[in-house]
């Protein structure tokens, strides 16, 4: 026992003896400065510091593009009826590693985690939407009328590899709907970024799929494990590793070695419950009937471990999927996530486009005309809808207003002609649209005035020429 306790002493004396000359070498290795690429000395010797890799300094010159792009979310936002949130560019590392999941690459590789002055551990955020459902959490939003719609526009931070479109800071729109589990939901998330590109003389190109519940996709690891293991000599190193931890991944591997495995992999369709095929059908009717295009895609599964069911990208259409950099973002639906989070089960979905690969396509469509007018008070509408009917054809002629540059507000979620009414109010538009069973039959629609409550039956086809006269004459008065 004396022998070991002198051998401790010893490494505890030797252990300051050989940290303060590594210290010493750190400072004065000539290689650590030359670290920075790029790297500028100004006529005395002085370093120019370099800017760091994957960062890019955004320039005067590029103010226009980034101001559009800034606008176009404000306001298609408001259209659609989200209200903005912004939350830290720090969180704790657990949030992130909880939602998006270990074994995905986000968590395993690319996630700037540290620890502070207090031994917390935290991270720059990777994406937004754990962090709006912990805001959803933590500031008792499930006591609001559902679903809460929010979005945001800011900086992500990922330490990826650096390539055109692609940073380690970058910049994202997003949006989440968060309280409801209805089709309708997911549809309009798709429309509101369908438009939004489309808006910015983008032609996005829709590719969509669902991943089902835990249970579907439980079934179907199974399925693709094994075909996976038949065929794990054409996969990639990468790949063989994904194999073994998550194997989901696979088909979220870019390696042109790994495609013709992962094209004639199972379909997870064949896989979905009775309940998620129902509810798939039901969002592709929807964006069906707002003539919304897509290509149906059974190896898109998102790499993030969060989704359920719809799962979306978007794409541009000259570039299509083969490019590395043609991907302009996506979503789905993340119906476990809040409760994994600690909150209530409560059922979401949301979508997240990339801003530098946006303006990157806006930059090579500047000869096309970008919409960013400011919409006055007096030309806001709220639609209201009652009953199934209605509220499919609700969705057409919201669009159909809004193309017409009428801010029309809604919530497709709300059953009750009473809490439309009052969100009417509250958003202080002049006339209300009310659309019920009737009317749909009948092809017409009842404006309400706000003010003094009078109504009037009219025409669905007539809409936007009386409305637009209504709204004239509150201008001019």
């Amino acid at each position: 026992m004396p022998t070991k306790k002198i051998i401790k002493k010893k490494k505890e004396e030797k252990k300051p003896k050989k940290s303060t000359p590594t210290k010493i070498v750190k400072k004065e290795n000539p290689q650590k400065s030359e670290q920075p690429s790029g790297e500028q000395r100004n006529a005395k010797g002085v370093r120019i510091p370099a800017l760091l890799r994957g960062m890019k300094d955004i320039l005067p010159k590029d103010e226009g593009v980034w101001k559009k792009m800034y606008h176009t979310a404000e306001n298609i936002s408001e259209a659609y009826g989200f209200g903005r949130i912004q939350t830290p560019v720090l969180e704790e590392a657990s949030l992130f590693i909880r939602s998006v999941g270990r074994g995905t690459d986000v968590v395993d590789k690319e996630m700037y985690v540290f620890e502070d002055r207090d031994l917390a551990k935290i991270c720059l955020r990777p994406e937004a939407t754990a962090s709006v459902a912990r805001a959803y959490i933590v500031h008792g939003m499930v006591s609001l009328p559902q679903p809460v719609k929010m979005w945001y526009f800011g900086s992500m931070f990922r330490h990826d590899r650096p390539q055109a479109g692609r940073y380690r800071e970058f910049h994202q729109f997003g949006a989440e709907s968060i309280g409801d589990r209805d089709p309708v939901n997911d549809a309009e998330l798709i429309v509101t970024a369908f438009n939004f590109l489309k808006e910015l003389g983008i032609s996005p190109v829709l590719h969509l799929n669902s991943i089902g519940t835990a249970d579907d996709r439980a079934k179907y690891l199974v399925e693709l494990s094994g075909y996976l293991r038949t065929k794990r000599s054409y996969l990639c190193e990468e790949c063989k590793k994904r194999l073994l931890k998550n194997p989901l991944r696979v088909l979220d591997c870019k390696n042109e070695q790994c495609q013709s495995t992962i094209e004639e992999s199972p379909q997870i369709v064949d896989s979905l419950s009775e309940s998620s095929r129902n509810f798939f059908m039901k969002v592709i009717e929807y964006l069906d009937d707002l003539s919304v295009p897509y290509v149906l895609r059974h190896t898109l599964v998102r790499g993030l471990d969060y989704y359920t069911d719809t799962v979306f990208e978007f794409y541009e259409e000259e570039t299509g999927e083969g490019s590395a950099q043609s991907a302009l973002g996506g979503g789905g639906r993340y119906d476990g996530l809040v409760e994994e989070l600690g909150g209530r089960p409560t059922p979401g979905c949301g979508f997240a486009l990339g801003l530098e690969r946006v303006a990157y396509a806006i930059k090579r469509n500047l000869d096309k005309e970008v919409k960013t007018d400011v919409k006055a008070k007096n030309n806001q509408v709220y639609f209201a809808q009652l009953g199934e009917q209605a509220r499919r054809r609700a969705l057409y002629l919201i669009e159909d207003l809004r193309h017409a540059g009428t801010v029309t507000y809604h919530n497709l979620s709300k059953t009750s002609l009473k809490n439309q009414l009052e969100l009417a109010n509250k958003y202080e538009c002049p006339y209300t649209l009310i659309l019920g069973q009737k009317e749909v039959q009948d092809g017409t629609i009842i404006i309400r005035d706000m003010e003094s409550g009078i109504q009037e039956i009219v025409d669905q086809k007539k809409l936007k020429s009386i409305l637009d006269k209504k709204i004239q004459s509150l201008t001019n008065a």
